[in-house]
């Protein structure tokens, strides 16, 4: 028997095969998702929900049409962001991503912005991209299609739009997405919503447990989990024990706890119907190392050489480094933090004898390391958690040595890379699996 996991992401939509028992991860297929529409404002990041389906079901009646034993199809995708739909299901407008800012926008009431106006009256992080931002927002300024009904995001979309749903229905780890709401209770904040204008019955129905939507084809089809939440249940399975470390474009840190905690930089998001994830995330992340190389590979152009990549040269230094200890230190928060945006990234320790490309090279990875084990310091110290081991996913760890050696050595732990490259397709097939 075999389950399928989907994967709507930002920039890529992946479809993973797994046969079962055995859960061997027998084909992958990654599409770009260039569904971005253009749009007349620069912070607005828009995608075309339609476009998006048209890319999923040729996939998966490709995979349908090879192999017959398919039990069950689970669903993922980016967080965060809404799609709006009319009585019928159908999608009324584009899908509002999770990098649309109008939430920052000072326009919103007496030159506060969404975001801003929900954290000085209600004490209550909400942060640009995330659905009920967006909503408000379109709310206040007439922007929300005249027959919408509701909404949800575009995992959600999907399943709704394979099983012909006209209603959305959400797991909890989607919800809570969304913003303005309990992940203790796990329920939206009502009153909150109330009190801004939102009709409740606009909001998407929520479930606790991950549960069919309906079927395709005579398959099951699973309601959407979050993919911080898929990409933890892909790489780590039902492990309580671990920390698991994704390094990508972004970076993120996420340890299960059956107990809730939220602190600075820090937020639990519900994994289960009695267990969380205590996420945090490094805005930077890979994308430090990536602008590193950038920096090389504009001197190397500017010097007359070729403009080409320069990872293998780094990779060089860096093997070539004699002393490792001798690095400079790097705070890398270019995009600067969840908690203050306007912070910046700093290089300090630089000496005549270690003013040399590895030290700086080593120094970045050091800091790319250093701001997940502070995050990672944060849980630890006020919830007494101390996981055995820790995970790594991402390309930008799995394909870098030197980090995997220096994320071992800052978190004093066993280091296992994760063997599949796409988790959280692979956690929505294990997901739906199970349910």
């Amino acid at each position: 028997m075999k389950t399928i996991g989907i994967d709507i992401g930002t920039t890529t939509i992946s479809i993973v095969l797994v046969s079962l028992p055995e859960s061997t991860l027998l084909q992958a297929l990654t599409l770009p998702n260039d569904t971005f529409l253009p749009t007349a404002h620069p912070w607005e990041r828009l995608q075309d929900p339609a476009a998006i389906l048209a890319k999923v079901l040729p996939a998966l009646e490709e995979l349908l049409s090879t192999y017959s034993d398919v039990i069950s199809i689970g669903l993922t995708g980016q967080m965060h962001g809404i799609v709006y739909l009319d009585k019928s299901g159908s999608a009324v407008s584009p899908l509002f991503t999770w990098q649309d800012g109008r939430g920052n926008l000072p326009d919103y009431e007496n030159g506060k912005s969404v975001c801003s106006r929900m954290s000085e009256t209600y004490g209550i992080k909400l942060a640009t991209g995330y659905g009920l931002a967006t909503h408000l927002y379109n709310l206040k300024k007439g922007l929300v299609p005249a027959d919408a009904a509701s909404f949800c995001t575009i995992a959600d979309y999907a399943g709704m739009a394979l099983t012909g749903r006209d209603t959305p229905l959400l797991h909890i780890s989607q919800a809570a997405s969304l913003g303005l709401y309990d992940c203790k209770s796990n329920v939206f904040l009502r009153d909150i919503i109330t009190e801004n204008r939102i009709c409740p019955d606009f909001l998407p129905a929520v479930t606790k447990e991950a549960v069919s939507l309906g079927t395709f084809r005579g398959i099951p089809v699973c309601a959407s989990i979050g993919d911080n939440q898929a990409s933890f249940i892909g790489s780590a399975g039902e492990d309580m024990d671990c920390i698991l470390v994704n390094i990508g474009t972004g970076s993120q840190i996420s340890v299960p706890s059956h107990s809730f905690f939220q602190g600075k930089g820090i937020e639990a998001r519900p994994l289960t119907a009695d267990s969380y994830l205590l996420a945090g995330a490094a805005l930077c992340g890979g994308s430090a190392y990536a602008a590193l190389e950038r920096f090389f590979r504009e001197y190397m152009a500017a010097a007359g050489g070729p403009d080409v990549p320069q990872y293998d040269i780094m990779k060089k230094l860096l093997d070539g480094q004699g002393e490792p200890k001798e690095s400079w230190t790097v705070r890398t928060t270019f995009l600067g933090t969840r908690e203050n945006p306007e912070e910046t990234g700093s290089v300090s320790g630089l000496r005549l004898d270690n003013f040399r490309p590895a030290a700086l090279i080593r120094g970045v990875l050091n800091g790319m390391a250093e701001e997940l084990y502070g995050l990672y310091q944060i849980i630890r110290s006020e919830t007494g958690l101390s996981p055995a081991r820790l995970i790594a996913s991402g390309n930008g760890v799995r394909k870098n040595s030197a980090l995997q050696d220096i994320l071992k050595a800052r978190f004093k732990m066993p280091l296992t890379i994760v063997a599949h490259e796409e988790e959280a397709a692979y956690g929505a097939a294990m997901t739906a699996a199970s349910s």
